[in-house]
């Protein structure tokens, strides 16, 4: 009630979640003021520190003017006791928590709220955009594997064939070279001075003999 505040003292409720589906955000902002002021400002600010100021309004008995950051498409209305705060075109990026500032400017002495517990406002984001988004998106890459795995598959082949080919000559070779005839002049027992080298064996030929 407003018998029960201080002289030029404002205060202002917000509610405390926004859930966004749409991309387009209504933040109410409700405030009391018992003082004398004919000229106000109200203002949004985002972040736990109240760093960016997303757009604001002033007003007196015959004049309303508003603006908007240029990151955010934002428009504020008064309303007797409260102040609209109308976003659309939200990202998902701008989830954040938003707090309102209401502003005595004129007659002096200035006021301004004390700083209420602020909105979250959640900005939502489909799963139905990324699928859309997704063919798009992963067709180029797709391709792009697709050719790199049939050239790392050929090439992997040809190094195979090239592997078995050198391995079954390689074997070829050591085969040729094992194999080797012994040479070696041989005679009968009974001929042994008939024109053989005295180093010669001597053939046993009962060892043919059944």
């Amino acid at each position: 009630p407003l018998s029960s505040l201080p002289e030029n003292k404002i205060l202002v409720a917000q509610r405390p979640l926004l859930i966004v589906a749409n991309k387009t955000a209504t933040l109410v902002c409700n405030y009391t003021y018992n003082g004398t002021g004919k000229e106000f400002r109200a203002s949004l600010h985002k972040g736990t520190d109240s760093a960016v100021e997303v757009c604001f309004i002033s007003w007196n008995t015959t004049k309303i003017s508003s603006n908007s950051n240029k990151e955010f498409n934002c428009q504020g209305i008064h309303d007797k006791d409260k102040v609209i705060f109308n976003l659309w075109n939200m990202s998902a990026s701008q989830t954040d928590i938003y707090f309102c500032k209401i502003e005595a400017m004129y007659p002096p002495p200035y006021v301004y709220n004390e700083k209420s517990n602020g909105t979250v406002i959640h900005v939502k984001v489909f799963f139905v955009l990324f699928l859309k988004e997704t063919p798009t998106q992963s067709a180029i890459p797709l391709w792009i594997m697709v050719a790199v795995t049939g050239v790392l598959a050929f090439y992997s082949m040809l190094i195979t064939a090239v592997f078995i080919s050198y391995w079954q000559k390689s074997r070829k070779n050591m085969y040729h070279q094992s194999d080797y005839m012994n040479m070696t002049p041989r005679h009968p027992p009974y001929q042994k001075n008939k024109g053989y080298p005295s180093y010669a064996p001597t053939r046993d030929y009962t060892a043919y003999r059944s």
